[in-house]
Formats: structure tokens, sequence, C-alpha cells
């Protein structure tokens, strides 16, 4: 354990060194005569930050354990980082302003002369806390010899557990369904075909693997057959080449032969024969040295496992044909299944645990394999016992041989991820501030990474690039998982996998990162949760939440000053947690989930100074009255909040650059002339979404005024010509900005009204750049303003009066469209022909009357077809053996059953096999209109749904009736859960779970 330790201390140390030096640069940039006293010191302190950052980031390469020592000098360092952190945020806190006058005048409101500098004394300390903590580390020659690191690298894998005697549970879909891809086709012309599975570390992808590799009818089928561990053979490609031969014909590799001697002999040898080769947990290097060694005139099969996403899309677009299988979660039935599996006794007490582990272990085949091993030696299992497991899960973890397969493989996914930036880990460290399975938001995780400079850059809207390919590389590997259903490229709400995210926790309260408000150290942390939600255990619900922090020992009462930056609060959480002035540096405040926070609760929370994220939850309908002295202030998210008035104020704050929530202006009949009053000298905001119209101009106004817009949502009512010309100016104002295209998203965002649809025709004659545009209402004159927009890529339309026919058919102008949702739109007499929206890549119809029909050979690059009405019947209009790259279709739930089995039928005749979802419609989405839907669980029809993702190259196959359909299935179950491998035969489970 202390090797993770250690790896995340590095992580979180220099992502915190990082933000000293940006700190140290911006203080260096604000000279004056009054920092001369210590001027020498900063610039010591800068140089030194600079080296430890550099350090640490190499030591995050390094394999192993560090040294006793190494690892005490470390923990000096990162508690060095964190002093001098805050020591630079309350210098920084006097030196904004304007000029030398202010300052003094910051000055002399703490009491301290202009003559003598201010943190002078705390600066020189520092600077000595430095140099004494480089003598130790000369002293007990900490970067001496280390620890041969061989036996404890990521990439060793502790002793095999044996599984043999536990049959795979959950394993039988998913088996069938790849089974069906393995098996010949009749008609099938000779090809090669790739099937990669791609899921979390631990997730069964070589159990169900091996499942395949084993089934007799697969046995039959492919004569010629290897098992192959890349995860063995990792930096070594002719170690790697030679170790596939060898498996493929032992004794025949070439003895001193090069690379592409190897690729040659195994060509030779697979000419002419029908072969499957399984790859488990390959890399892109090892695929790249391979891929070319395959002749592809064959019926043969490739199967490879991997943690990365895009590298499963790279495999399967090898070759004629290829598919993705996202390996799925154990539900909660199959989940229960495998702990009585592997216990084999009734264990008093896990009844009514059962529920908390199975939540935990959030239908990880391995987490739930290794717990169940824990608990053979235990002679009784309460709820107690089990909420205090989990309270010291890296303590079993560390200690106990059932966790050391488990432990080894979170390690292995959060040390592949790459070392630099260094950011990208603390990123993913900081997930663990959200409780375990709480929805994400997107955009709210990437303004807290910015707002805690855990992502920097000094273009805020580049900075915005930055975080979101973070974020899409953790979920590429599968660490962070979308939970939103399918809308378009963009995953909206997300969360770390329930196992990783206990084992990061508890390895980011070691390191001194994220603790519990409960936590009586907490004062030396740096984020602060606090889950004050009841539990469900037992079909029982309870407010002892085992992380609740009650007013006895988890309040901020008394004179304890915290050093934390961000404080998360969920639930109910007491009357003594909302004395924020404890947390004076505090960064990111997020209230959005407190249930019990109050408007009083609020009145002092201009203190905090230095807050850069505010996001308040239902409770709260008024802002505090001196808001306008959060001068950092960066997000403001009012959108969960009763708040319907903004204080005027806010616009004035001078670095704020999201505001979002559903409000009016609160002062009335701004004038132009007072604009100045009411925005500052360059406007930083980015997100306006979003006001409500009324007969106060304020917002349109200025809207004119601000220019670095990238996403504006409007409620438009019923207002007087003037307010509406204002709002007409403004719109066309933002459309017509000359932005970074290339840089992020710009999008609109419109709730017209009867009368206030006319803005649309005064819009007509506009030109400009909008990437998403949104519109619901009374959408006349829609063609010429949608269609003038260059580069539009996302439309969606939902109509409350009846459109034209030519408005709808006017769009096929939108040549760069990937996205068109049309909600309410009766689709009539239209017919999407063959030239028609070249790169639609998602087509969503919602409650839409009347269908388009599409013809052969149309939307060939569409990949997502959503028909989401109840009332739909079977393939209406549309053939989807054309989209030939066609990956998902979703429907509404409510469908019957009999249109249910047709689309699936169909998409099982189609060639690329696309999943088929079903979407239950819940509320109403953010534009007003009854839209939103969500995953919907259903009763399985005669016939399964594919869950298959697929590539891109696609053979032709033959349609096949029902009753083929049927026979094929019931055939493809033959090899069923008996066919669990044997100990003898099944690959060493070095990196994946049973």
């Amino acid at each position: 354990m202390a090797t993770v330790a250690s790896t995340v201390l590095g992580a979180v140390l220099g992502a915190v060194t990082k933000n000293v030096v940006a700190q140290i640069v911006k203080l260096l940039e604000k000279r004056c005569e009054l920092w001369k006293g210590f001027s020498g010191d900063i610039d010591f302190i800068q140089r030194e930050l600079l080296m430890i950052a550099a350090a640490k980031e190499d030591q995050l390469s390094e394999k192993g354990d560090p040294s006793a020592v190494k690892s005490i000098s470390m923990e000096e360092m990162h508690n060095l980082a964190l002093d001098i952190e805050d020591c630079l945020d309350r210098i920084l806190h006097y030196t904004e302003g304007e000029g030398t006058a202010s300052l003094l005048h910051r000055i002399k409101a703490v009491g301290l002369s202009a003559g003598s500098p201010p943190f002078a004394t705390e600066v020189k300390q520092l600077k000595e806390r430095l140099r004494a903590a480089h003598q130790r580390k000369l002293n007990y020659d900490v970067n001496g010899s280390q620890p041969d690191a061989a036996g404890v690298s990521s990439s060793t894998s502790p002793a095999d557990m044996d599984t043999s005697r536990v049959q795979p549970v959950g394993i039988d879909k998913p088996k069938r369904e790849l089974l069906e891809l393995l098996q010949e086709i009749e008609g099938q012309p000779e090809q090669l075909s790739v099937v990669s599975i791609v899921g979390f570390g631990g997730s069964g992808k070589s159990t169900l693997a091996k499942a395949l590799y084993e089934c007799p009818e697969v046995v039959r089928l492919f004569p010629c057959r290897a098992w192959v561990m890349a995860s063995e053979h990792r930096g070594h490609s002719k170690g790697f080449l030679t170790a596939f031969l060898e498996k493929l014909h032992p004794g025949a590799s070439p003895r001193g032969g090069d690379v592409h001697q190897l690729q040659d002999h195994i060509t030779n040898y697979l000419n002419n024969k029908r072969y499957l080769i399984v790859f488990d947990d390959i890399e892109e290097e090892q695929w790249d040295c391979i891929k070319s060694t395959f002749p592809e005139n064959t019926r043969s099969r490739i199967i490879v496992t991997t943690r990365i996403q895009a590298l499963a899309e790279v495999c399967c677009n090898h070759g004629t044909n290829g598919y993705v299988y996202n390996m799925r979660s154990l539900d909660e039935k199959h989940s229960k299944e495998l702990l009585e599996a592997v216990l084999r006794r009734h264990l008093p007490g896990l009844e009514q645990s059962s529920t908390l582990i199975v939540n935990k272990c959030d239908g990880h085949p391995l987490a739930l394999f290794s717990v169940a091993n824990y608990l053979l030696r235990k002679r009784e299992f309460t709820e107690s016992d089990c909420k205090n497991f989990w309270n010291d899960l890296s303590s079993h973890m560390s200690k106990e041989y059932a966790f050391r397969k488990l432990h080894q493989v979170l390690l292995n996914n959060y040390r592949s991820l790459p070392g630099r930036p260094v950011h990208l880990k603390t990123c993913l460290l900081y997930v663990c501030v959200f409780p375990n399975g709480h929805p994400i938001r997107r955009s709210s995780l990437m303004r807290r990474w910015l707002a805690e400079r855990y992502v920097h850059d000094p273009d805020p809207c580049k900075a915005v690039v930055v975080a979101d390919k973070i974020l899409e590389e953790l979920i590429d590997r599968n660490i962070i998982r979308p939970i939103d259903p399918s809308k378009n490229t963009r995953v909206k709400t997300c969360r770390a996998h329930g196992i990783m995210h206990e084992f990061m926790l508890h390895m980011s309260m070691s390191a001194k990162f994220i603790t519990f408000l409960s936590d009586p150290q907490r004062s030396n942390y740096r984020h602060l949760l606090m889950d004050g939600r009841p539990v469900i255990s037992g079909g029982r619900v309870s407010n002892e939440n085992h992380h609740h922090t009650s007013p006895a020992h988890g309040g901020m009462s008394g004179d304890e000053k915290l050093r934390a930056h961000s404080l998360t609060i969920c639930g109910s959480a007491g009357k003594d947690v909302f004395d924020f002035a404890k947390c004076e540096l505090l960064r990111v405040l997020d209230l959005e989930e407190c249930k019990d926070l109050k408007d009083d609760h609020m009145d002092g929370i201009h203190k905090l100074w230095h807050l850069k994220y505010l996001g308040l939850g239902a409770t709260i309908s008024r802002l505090p009255s001196k808001i306008a002295k959060m001068h950092c202030l960066e997000t403001l998210d009012m959108r969960k909040t009763k708040i319907e008035t903004l204080p005027v104020e806010v616009i004035k704050l001078p670095h704020l650059a999201h505001l979002l929530g559903k409000f009016k202006l609160g002062k009335k009949d701004l004038k132009i002339s007072e604009l100045g009053k009411f925005l500052p000298k360059e406007s930083n905001l980015q997100t306006l979404a979003g006001f409500i119209t009324d007969n106060n101009p304020g917002l349109p106004m200025l809207m004119v005024h601000m220019k670095m817009l990238r996403k504006v949502k409007i409620w438009c009512n019923d207002n007087d010509g003037k307010s509406l010309a204002e709002l007409s100016a403004g719109i066309k104002k933002f459309v017509e900005q000359e932005l970074d295209t290339s840089i992020g998203i710009r999008s609109l965002s419109l709730h017209l009204r009867n009368s206030s649809g006319n803005i649309l025709q005064s819009l007509e004659n506009s030109f400009g750049y909008l990437s998403s545009l949104k519109l619901h209402g009374a959408l006349s004159g829609l063609t010429q303003f949608a269609t003038s927009l260059c580069g539009l890529t996302e439309l969606c339309l939902s109509s409350t009066n009846d459109l034209m026919t030519n408005d709808i058919s006017n769009l096929r102008r939108l040549i760069h469209l990937e996205y068109l949702k049309l909600v309410k739109v009766s689709l009539g007499g239209i017919s999407i022909r063959k030239r028609d929206f070249p790169r639609l890549l998602r087509l969503c119809l919602v409650q839409c009357p009347t269908l388009t029909t599409i013809e052969k050979g149309a939307l060939r690059n569409l990949i997502s077809l959503q028909l989401l009405s109840e009332h739909l019947g079977d393939l209406p209009g549309i053939e989807i053996r054309s989209h030939e790259h066609l990956q998902e279709i979703c429907l509404d739930s409510e469908i019957n059953q009999e249109a249910k089995i047709v689309w699936e039928i169909a998409a099982k005749n189609h060639p690329k096999r696309p999943r088929v979802l079903y979407l239950k419609r819940v509320d109403q989405d953010e534009m007003g209109s009854m839209v939103k839907y969500v995953s919907a669980k259903r009763p399985a029809p005669e016939t399964e749904c594919s869950v298959i993702q697929e590539g891109r190259q696609t053979p032709e196959v033959q349609p096949i009736s029902a009753e083929e359909l049927s026979s094929a299935l019931k055939e493809a179950t033959v090899a069923g859960p008996s066919m669990a491998p044997t100990h003898s035969e099944a690959p060493r489970l070095d990196r994946e779970g049973i």
C-alpha cells in the first residue's frame, strides 16, 4: 500500500507545486515598492518549487516502493508546498486591486505599516524550512540507492487465486452474442474479422474471452488457435512476436531472427489456415507490431481485450469486419449469485449486508470475488461489520491476501494514465470529492478542475479544451463511465466506477488530499466532503450514513481554521456546518445537493474572498446582499435554486465566466449611459444560461458588450417592441462576433413564445458562426436564420406551431450538420435524399406525428437513430440496412412488444448488429418541452437485443428470418455456464477479474 500512497502523494504534490508556481508568477507580475523587503525570497521559492514539481513528475514514472526516508521527505515537501500555497493565497488577497493606493488601503485594513512588508516574516520562515528540508535530504541520502523495483512494478501481478471452483456468473448472454459473431454465416465471403472486448480492469474481459475460446463449437470451427497474454510482453516487440509464434507452433521460433523475420514466419504459418487468436490485455504498440502478420483472405477471427476504448476501435477496424463489445457490470441479482457461489455456505448477517456490498462493488466481478474470499474466514458479517469494513478498505487491501489481485488491478488502472501532464492523475483523484455513485455533470466537473487550478492555461477558452481532453481520456480508459442516455457525441453526466472510487478515496485520504468533514484531522486536507444522504440497506432507509457528519463531531464551531480549498455537501448537514468563514481559503463551495441550507446561512459568504465556484441548491431563494465582494468568483450555478431575480451587481464581478440559472435582472430601467458601471472593463462572461426576458431590456443591452460569450440560453416572453428590439440586437451581436471558432462550441438556445417568435424573422439577414442552435416554440422564420449560420453541427427544434414543409426541406443546406433533433415536428411528405446532410451522424425524432422517409443510400454516415415515440410501428419508411455504420437504435420503452421484436430482428439482420436501447420519457428538458429520456429497464422480448458496438468496415450479410434467428440463438446456448475453463486450461488472470 505504500506504493499506492506514494504514487498518489506524488500526483497531488506535483499539482500543488505547479499551482504555487503559478501563484508566484502572478505575484511577481504585481511587483511594487512594498515588496522590496522580500522579493528575493519570492524568487527563491519560485525556483525551488519549479524543481520540486519537476522532481515529482519524474518520480511518478518510477516503479516500485520508495524508501522509507524518501516517503517521509516527499510528505515533508507536500506539507511545505501546501503551506506556501496558503501563504501566497493570503498575500494575493491583499495585492489584488487598482494600483498601490488600493494596496496601501488593504494593508492598513489589517494593521500593517507601509514600511513593513506584509507576510515578509512568514515567507522567510518558509524559505528556511525549504533549506532545512534540502539539508535533511542530503544528510539521509534521500536520492541515493533505490530498492529493487522489479518485484513490485505495475506490470507484475500477485500470485493467482484459484477460481476453478467458481462458475462464471452473468456470462451467458454476452457469450451468446459474441458466439454469433464468431460463427460462420453461409454465403459470407472469406474475410478476417476482429472482435474487441473493452472494459474497466477486472470487469471480466478475460473470462468472457476464455469462455468463447474454450467453447466446443468454436474449437470445431477454428482448428488453429492461440491464446497470448500480451500483458507479459510490454515494450518488447521481439519477445511478443516470439511468444505468439511459440503459442502457434511450439519450437518454430527462428534463432537470432529479427522482428521482420518473426512477422514473416507468423504469416507463412497462418496461410491457408482458419484460425482464432486471442490477445489478452493488448496495448497499441503491440497491435501495431502484429496486425500486418494476419492473412486476410480467410474466415478467421481475432479477439483482443483492452481497457482503452480508442484502441478497441483501432483493432476492430482492421480487416473487413470488426466489432467492439463493451463489458457491462453485473446486475444486483448476478452480483449476489457470485457472492453465494464463492461462499458456498450460509453466513449469518450477510443477507442484511449484501445490498451494501453489491452497491459498493458496483457490479465489478473481481471486487465481488475478492470480498467473498475475504468473507470465507468470517463466522458472521453484520451490517455494522460491513460498514466498518468499507471504512477501512485501504487497510484490508494492504494486509489481506484476498484483495491482492483487486489491489493490483485498480493500481494498474491508475498507473496506466500518462505521467504528463501530472494533472491527469490529480483530476482523477479529485472525482472522489463527489459521493460514490453520485451523477457528475461534465461541465461542473471541468469548471471545478479549472477553479482548483488543476487545469490551467493563460487563455480561459483553451483551458476548457484541455479539461475536456482530460475527461475524454478518463472516459476512453473506462475509468470514468458515462451514465446518461445517448444524445450526441458529448457525455453530459458521468461517474467513477464504484470500486475505483472507493480505492482512490482511501488513497486520497492517505495523501491528505480528500477527507470527510467528520474527520478530526480535517484541517490538514485540501478537499472536504460531507455525505449526509440516507442509506438504503437491507430494504430499510437509515439516516445513519457511515460518513454522515453530525454536529457533535463534524461542525465547524470554535476557533478552528480549515485549509480546505473545496467543500462539497450532499444531503442534510446539521446546523453547525454552515460557518463557512472557517474555510477562508475555499475556492469551490458546492451546496447543490445540500438539503438544509437556508438563505441566511449565505449572508457571510462574501468573506470567502478566494471563492471561484459556487453551486447552490433547491432550498435557496435569494443571493446574499454582499455578493459583489466575491472578487474571484468564476462560476455561479443557480440551476437548482428558487432564485428568480439576479442582483445586477453579479454582472459586475470581474472574473465571472459562467452564470447558470433561470432568472430576471433585478434593476429596472437600465440606461445605456449606465452600462459602464455594470460591466468590468473586459467582461469574462462565457456562459449566460440563462435569463428570462421581460419589459426590462437590461440583460439584452448588456449582451452587446459581452465579447467572450460562447453559450447563451434565453426564455423569451411576449414583450413590447422595445425589449424585443434590444433582444434581437443582443442575439445578432452574439452570433456575429468574431471568435476563435476552433476552441470549444458556440451555442444559442431560445425558448420562444407566440409574439417573441418574431425574433427569428428579425435575424433573417444575420450571418455568423454557431456550432449549436436549440429552438423551442413558435419557429416562424426559422429557415433563413438557421441556414445563414456557418459551421452549424447541432440543431434541435421543438415546435409549438405547424412548420411549413419548405421550413424543414430548406434545412438540407446545412451540410456540416452532425446532430439533428426534431421534437413534435410533422415530417409527412418529406424525404431525405442521398445528397442531404452528408455529415449527419445522429438523427433524433421525438414525438413526431409523422416520420420522414429516408431514401436508400442517404445518411450513409449515420451511427445513431433515435425514434422516440410510444406509437412507433415497425420500420416506418426506414431501411436500416442501408445505414452501413449504424451503431445504435434508441426507441421509446412504451412501444408495443411486436414492434420491439421487429426492430430487434432488423438489428440482428444488419451487418453491424446495432444495439437497441429503450428510453423512458420522464420529465421536461431544460428548454421546457417534454422530451427528456432516461434509460429504461424492460422485460426481455423473445429475441435478445445485441449490445455490440461496431467498427466501420462492413461485409454484406444476407438477412435471416425470425425462425432462423430463434434457431441460431438456441444453438448458441449449447456452451452455457457449464463450459467454464478449468484451472489447468484457463489463462492466468493477472490483470482481469474472474
